[in-house]
């Protein structure tokens, strides 16, 4: 059976300020493409314009590191500053050496920096500004899906997208950082693998696929597409949210 999935930017967004209605710019935008949402189509959004419009910059100048902050930028080269940023923003430091930082994010996610960037940020001529990740993720993706919905009388799925790093490879890839409408994982133990074998232990992560898939349409740099329609996909399982993608840590074989 072909299976024909389609990715789409969201062209037209303008740059989003601290309390802009970002529904509201994506709902214009597709508007002005003469684009409609429908039931099943999921809406990526990358973290950054969530950050933005929730005000989750932060002035670096305005910040004071503590010992341990100042011991941490020692140990990594970094800004003390950042470093006490990315401890508030945190709940352990997982690893430093120098250059990099990582550390348990209080959401859970393990991620250097603590997601913390200075990247497609303004910060002024002392580039002094940084973005934080959204104060719940699960939660905006969920108000966003509620508003789309309502425009576009569809249930749709909506993910928010990262880009982060992986203990075994190189580069960095998207995962959903929150997440709305759509399942977190696919438990697929039980079904029959091509030749009629059962499958004992493949649970796919359906959510950070579909955020993976977004980024490379995105870009990574100045491409100014920040949010991505995905159509055809199908899924089996219940909508669930991106906190359900975390190995718990008894799991967790790096600590």
């Amino acid at each position: 059976m072909t299976v024909r999935v389609t990715l789409s930017t969201i062209d037209g967004i303008p740059l989003v300020k601290p309390g802009d209605d970002l529904a509201a710019f994506l709902i214009a935008a597709l508007d002005k493409e003469g684009r409609d949402l429908r039931k099943g189509d999921i809406v990526v959004v990358a973290q950054k314009i969530v950050s933005k419009a929730e005000g989750r910059q932060l002035e670096l100048s305005g910040v004071s590191p503590s010992l341990e902050a100042r011991v941490l930028a020692r140990q990594t080269g970094k800004d003390p500053r950042l470093m006490e940023a990315v401890l508030r923003e945190s709940r352990e430091v997982v690893r430093s050496k120098p250059g990099v930082v990582v550390v348990e994010h209080r959401l859970g996610h393990v991620l250097a920096n603590a997601g913390i960037d200075h990247s497609n940020v303004d910060g002024g001529k002392d580039e002094d500004t940084v973005l934080l990740l959204p104060e719940n993720p699960d939660v905006s993706a969920a108000q966003l899906k509620r508003r789309l919905d309502e425009r576009y009388q569809a249930e749709v799925g909506v993910v928010i997208s990262d880009s982060v790093g992986r203990a075994w490879r190189l580069g960095t890839v998207g995962i959903a950082l929150g997440l709305a409408g759509i399942p977190a994982l696919e438990d697929r133990r039980g079904d029959p693998d091509l030749f009629g074998r059962e499958l004992m232990i493949t649970i796919t992560g359906f959510a950070d696929a579909v955020a993976a898939a977004a980024t490379m349409v995105m870009g990574e740099a100045d491409e100014a597409t920040p949010a991505v329609v995905i159509s055809g996909l199908h899924w089996a399982g219940a909508p669930a949210t991106a906190s359900d993608l975390l190995r718990p840590r008894e799991e967790d074989m790096f600590r």
